[in-house]
């Protein structure tokens, strides 16, 4: 259910920036984080979005929602659809309502500019038809776009479809990421994956008069160069948006109800002893690498919290760890289906992040200063996982194959060992910087200035 419009007295009418956000945890959340900042500045915002994983209006009394009301397949809205399909789905069935929304829009209010999903290449198309100045919103990293960008160039050069005798080459112009750390999703179709990248990186071209990223000059300086270069139009590295965000606690903007227990059960525990576990919103695993993840951490010794998502692990049987771990395995760790992650890295008792490595958990543990254990599982992850473990240091990797007795080493060695401290060390420096950036705000402050003058 969405909230109505606002009326404004004709003397405070001001230039409405209008949001469109995609319809996953992992946008939603740096999407509604961004409407707050804006806000926040006195812009006011109109959040356009799909009945599809709406948004609650009511943890953003001080936003206006107006849904698109689209119609969509079943390809769509699947928890099991192909992610490609999917995206591409969407695009299709949400451009009309969205272009009739906007246009609505234009009719009634001065709009400033629409900041949209980079991944909606639809709708940045019919922004921009409609005269709209349009920003994409990346909400993944620098270096993810730049290799998206860089797309055509390595279909051409053979780097894609990646070839197993080439997995470890260096890519020219985008070290340290190897052949195999390249945008993938294991199961889609390749050729429809290399389109739906070239429909996203053509839409930012011709479309996009700013690029908005969820990132900071410290950890991307080098990448966002790039990109301005690459598109000829400013790019606004505005992250950490979950420590820049003003009002509503940023946990509030996910899908899932977090278990909130967990935090009296990380009371009991000392300083950086536990193993915090999440494979993100949208990640599934296979039943065989869940159990031996689940052998792993019984093996290691160390307290463990882990958040199994129900449906995310494929296969048949129940999202819970295996029968046969022992009692004081059972006893030395807690499961959850879904926890308060910042609240969560924040607490002295955790001690590293075993993640995905999606980019809002990435830059989330950063701004914590808590190391990392990199599973990446699909898409941008595994380019996020080679600079946590290659550019910046700041964690390790699990390692292609998912077994009890490596899994058992690794969360030792992050936890336990020089490498984790050295990690920790490393992460900690890069909160500092982290921090900085959010005491200064200029990227934000700059945002707003090209906004009001677009």
């Amino acid at each position: 259910m969405a909230t109505q419009e606002k009326e404004e007295a004709p003397h405070a009418v001001r230039r409405r920036v209008v949001l469109f956000p995609l319809p996953f945890q992992g946008h939603l959340s740096p999407m509604l984080q961004l409407a707050e900042l804006l806000r926040a500045r006195g812009l006011p915002v109109t959040v356009l979005h799909t009945d599809f994983n709406a948004p609650d209006p009511t943890r953003h009394p001080e936003l206006a929602f107006v849904p698109i009301h689209e119609a969509l397949p079943t390809s769509a809205t699947s928890p099991d659809a192909d992610i490609v399909a999917q995206l591409l789905a969407l695009n299709s069935g949400c451009e009309a309502p969205f272009r009739e929304a906007l246009a609505s829009l234009l009719r009634r209010e001065d709009v400033a500019c629409a900041v949209v999903d980079g991944q909606w290449y639809a709708a940045l198309g019919a922004a921009s038809a409609l005269g709209v100045p349009v920003l994409a919103l990346r909400t993944d990293s620098a270096a993810t776009f730049g290799s998206l960008l860089a797309f055509p160039r390595l279909r051409d050069a053979g780097y894609v479809p990646i070839k197993e005798e080439r997995r470890d080459e260096l890519v020219p112009e985008l070290e340290p990421l190897r052949v195999r750390d390249l945008i993938r999703i294991d199961g889609s179709d390749v050729d429809a994956l290399c389109g739906f990248i070239a429909r996203v990186a053509d839409a930012a071209r011709a479309s996009a008069s700013g690029i908005v990223l969820n990132s900071f000059d410290a950890i991307e300086a080098p990448e966002l160069a790039r990109i301005e270069k690459e598109l000829s139009c400013p790019a606004f590295a505005v992250g950490p948006l979950h420590r820049m965000c003003p009002g509503p606690a940023p946990a509030e903007h996910g899908l899932h109800a977090p278990d909130r227990g967990c935090l009296a059960w990380l009371d009991a525990h000392p300083a950086r002893s536990v193993l915090y576990v999440s494979l993100g919103s949208v990640a599934r695993v296979d039943r065989g690498v869940f159990e031996e993840m689940a052998w792993g951490l019984a093996g290691s010794g160390v307290p463990f919290l882990w958040v199994v998502r129900p449906g995310s692990v494929r296969g048949g049987g129940a999202d819970e760890p295996p029968n046969g771990l022992d009692e004081e395995a059972r006893s030395r760790g807690k499961v959850v289906a879904w926890a308060p992650q910042l609240e969560v890295l924040a607490h002295e008792a955790v001690g590293a992040f075993w993640t995905h490595c999606g980019w809002n958990s990435t830059l989330e543990s950063v701004c914590a200063g808590v190391p990392m254990l990199a599973q990446p599982c699909f898409a941008d992850q595994t380019v996020n996982a080679r600079y946590v473990t290659h550019r910046w240091g700041v964690g390790l990797e699990v390692g292609d194959v998912i077994d009890r007795v490596r899994v058992a080493e690794r969360v030792r060695m992050v936890m336990l060992g020089e490498e984790g401290d050295r990690a920790t060390e490393k992460v900690r420096d890069l909160k500092l910087q982290a921090d900085q950036c959010v005491a200064a705000s200029l990227a934000v402050d700059n945002l707003v200035r090209y906004v009001l003058s677009l």
